[in-house]
């Protein structure tokens, strides 16, 4: 099996959060540890994606600002994708407290069925806890220079395998992996759910 790239996402604005969702404490703990946690060792390399390098040293990991600044999410995986050492690159948030390490695996088992490996929950596509190949690449930097940002732009150049609600939810069945944490009502509901759970 060919390696892995892990590629943490620490691109946002953060801006209805009002202060760096990677460092909101969650459980006592800055969000990018607990996200940096869960995720280690799953490949064979870890890198972040940050433009703002200063602020996450000291978590020693090597770190990648955008190839194309301002383009949003589907900037930050095309320059995951385009740093990655490996042919296939997980791609996960950093606002993301609940990821679950057995769901992850097992989406990493099937990443040589095709070029992106995405989970589907409700309808929509988890496009930030995604496996891409580096086939990606080209079809995502056309989206990128033509302003066509939404995440799943690209989909219908390369192969996707969508990882459905059966299949995840034998390893979690309330899809709490794909919570992400936005504001700080949602960080007060989640600190309160993590309490009473």
């Amino acid at each position: 099996m060919s390696k892995v790239t892990v590629a943490i996402q620490a691109g946002g604005k953060s801006s209805r959060m009002g202060v760096d969702k990677a460092f909101v404490l969650f459980d006592g703990r800055p969000l990018i540890e607990i996200v940096r946690e869960t995720v280690a060792d799953l490949g064979d390399e870890l890198i972040l994606i940050t433009n703002r390098p200063a602020a996450y040293t000291h978590l020693g990991l090597p770190m990648f600002g955008d190839v194309y600044p301002e383009h949003g999410p589907l900037g930050g995986i095309y320059t995951a994708v385009t740093h990655a050492q490996h042919p296939h690159t997980l791609v996960v948030a950093c606002d993301m407290p609940w990821l679950n390490r057995d769901l992850l695996a097992y989406m990493l088992t099937l990443r040589h069925t095709a070029d992106v490996i995405v989970p589907r929950w409700e309808k929509f596509p988890e496009p930030l806890h995604a496996i891409y190949s580096k086939n990606c690449l080209g079809p995502i930097e056309e989206k990128l220079k033509a302003q066509q940002l939404k995440i799943t732009s690209f989909y219908g150049r390369v192969t996707v395998r969508f990882v459905e609600r059966e299949e995840i939810s034998q390893f979690d069945a309330h899809g709490r992996s794909f919570a992400n944490i936005n504001t700080p009502q949602e960080l007060t509901n989640a600190q309160h759910d993590q309490q009473s759970g």
